[in-house]
């Protein structure tokens, strides 16, 4: 490593104010910063100093998803040749699913990256390392089959429109991994829909919201243990409930993502899943997914997946303390009420967490309104206590 330091440390000046290749400025940075921590230091004013920065965060969510990406390459084969009645082993499933997933990740990572660096030379500005983790979400909430090119377009609209357009990292409202998804969701229904899509190079493979959609009885369901752990169809890395968590809970104990949001869609999802299995027999006793057991809602679909990874983003979602509770309730609120009251889309974590990145603003505006009325009637019982 120290001889790259030194490598890089006798290019630099090419690439810096008054160098010839100082239009690369912005590429060489972000090759620079990737290999090694930034030198950089604050001229003036107090500033808070910390060693994650958001490079050792993105690294962080990277590393958690890692194992989920390695199960889903595993259920992608294991699920393909359960579909087609072959015997396989661990490392046919293996290779079978990194010949799937290996090329959407890449063609996800070569596009948005592409777009990124472009915009930064354009700009002028550092490359951001925000597309590090967008970059590895998008192939592991589209289904397996899904062709690449599809996979780049859905890649480009999300890092122009759901990102750039609004001003780079930091700035977008929605989820651009949720963007590209919801994307080919409506421009591509065919391809995002149906049994066809979920196993790769198979004739049918639905998953258990995909069942329960065309009245298949619950019985017909996979077990609550393959459910959980993830060995059924679905996106890449949405199945396995258990990994899911056990990245949760490692975003947490490095404080990357907030506790109270993934709690509160958890915790809002049960809540109306349980009321809906309550009123379900008298107000709508032939909808399948009110009489589903309440935590089922929970361990199939995207919906751990989105409470973990998507719904915890630190751009999109509410920055107060109360605010994170609220916004955490709704989202788990809506996903369900969609699941279950629209029989036309039965998965509506996607839906629910973008809906909820346009009114996050506005739930922490209120928050802190709220706090300043508080705080200004306090002052005002104090004034009148003292005159």
């Amino acid at each position: 490593m120290n001889a790259i330091r030194k490598y890089l440390d006798k290019i630099k000046p090419n690439f810096q104010k008054g160098g010839k290749l100082e239009y690369l400025h912005s590429t060489f940075d972000a090759f620079e910063t990737f290999l090694f921590v930034p030198n950089k230091t604050t001229f003036s004013g107090s500033h808070i100093r910390d060693y994650m920065d958001m490079k050792r965060t993105m690294s962080m969510v990277v590393l958690a998803l890692i194992p989920i990406l390695l199960f889903g390459m595993w259920n992608v084969g294991y699920q393909h040749f359960i579909a087609n009645s072959v015997e396989s082993g661990f490392w046919a499933n293996m290779l079978f699913g990194a010949r799937k997933v290996l090329p959407i990740l890449i063609v996800s990572y070569v596009v948005g990256l592409g777009i990124e660096f472009a915009f930064a030379q354009i700009r002028g500005h550092e490359v951001n390392e925000g597309f590090l983790v967008t970059g590895f979400l998008i192939p592991l909430i589209v289904p397996p089959d899904i062709p690449l090119w599809m996979v780049a377009l859905a890649t480009a609209f999300a890092v122009i429109f759901g990102k750039e357009v609004f001003g780079g990292t930091g700035m977008n409202i929605l989820n651009p991994a949720l963007t590209a998804r919801a994307f080919l969701f409506f421009a591509y229904p065919q391809d995002m829909s149906g049994e066809k899509v979920w196993v790769a190079d198979a004739l049918s493979g639905a998953t258990p919201l995909g069942k329960l959609m065309v009245n298949e009885p619950l019985a017909s369901l996979p077990s609550p243990s393959d459910m959980f752990f993830g060995f059924i169809p679905g996106s890449v890395g949405e199945t396995s409930t258990l990994l899911i968590l056990l990245g949760g809970l490692f975003l947490i104990y490095t404080g990357i993502a907030s506790w109270k949001i993934i709690i509160s869609v958890f915790a809002g999802g049960y809540a109306l899943a349980l009321l809906f299995n309550f009123l379900g027999p008298i107000i709508a006793p032939e909808n399948v997914y009110m009489a589903m057991p309440a935590y089922y809602h929970l361990i199939i679909g995207g919906f751990a997946f989105g409470a973990v990874y998507m719904a915890t983003d630190p751009v999109t979602a509410a920055q107060t303390n109360r605010g994170k509770w609220i916004y955490g309730l709704l989202i788990g609120i809506l996903a369900v009420l969609i699941r279950v009251l629209n029989p036309a889309y039965p998965e509506g974590m996607m839906l629910a967490i973008l809906l909820m990145n346009v009114f996050a603003p506005l739930i922490d505006y209120y928050v802190v309104k709220a706090n300043i009325n508080k705080r200004l009637k306090r002052f005002q019982k104090t004034q009148l206590a003292t005159t």
